[in-house]
């Protein structure tokens, strides 16, 4: 769990050697931060859709993007606050969608899924 490579499919969605350091090397407590992160991850279209106010639209995107970055997954974390600068634009969503999609994609390979 600690290699520093990238999950092929999508190349640089998750840098693993930013979360192994997060993680000081701890291969249980990455497994879960990802388990817990796919959870999350899988929800967050569906609440995203759901929201009722550009305030909880841009809440949304700051947990992720926080959420985001602490995995490594940084290039959704810079969607995520591209989304939460600019929510108007729809470009920004779909460009936050898919980035939320090869952090998942990238996740659910390293854990075998």
């Amino acid at each position: 769990m600690t290699d520093g490579g990238n999950t092929e499919g999508a190349p640089d969605a998750i840098d693993w050697a930013h979360l192994s350091r997060q993680t000081m090397g701890d291969a249980e407590l990455e497994i879960e931060l990802l388990t817990l992160f796919l959870t999350q991850a899988g929800e967050f279209e569906g609440r995203l859709a759901a929201a009722a106010s550009d305030k909880a639209r841009r809440d949304l995107a700051h947990t992720l993007k926080g959420a985001a970055r602490a995995i490594g997954a940084f290039a959704l974390g810079d969607a995520a606050e591209d989304y939460e600068s600019a929510l108007a634009e729809p470009e920004r969503r779909r460009a936050l969608i898919a980035r939320l999609a090869e952090a998942q994609l990238a996740i659910a390979s390293r854990l075998g899924r």
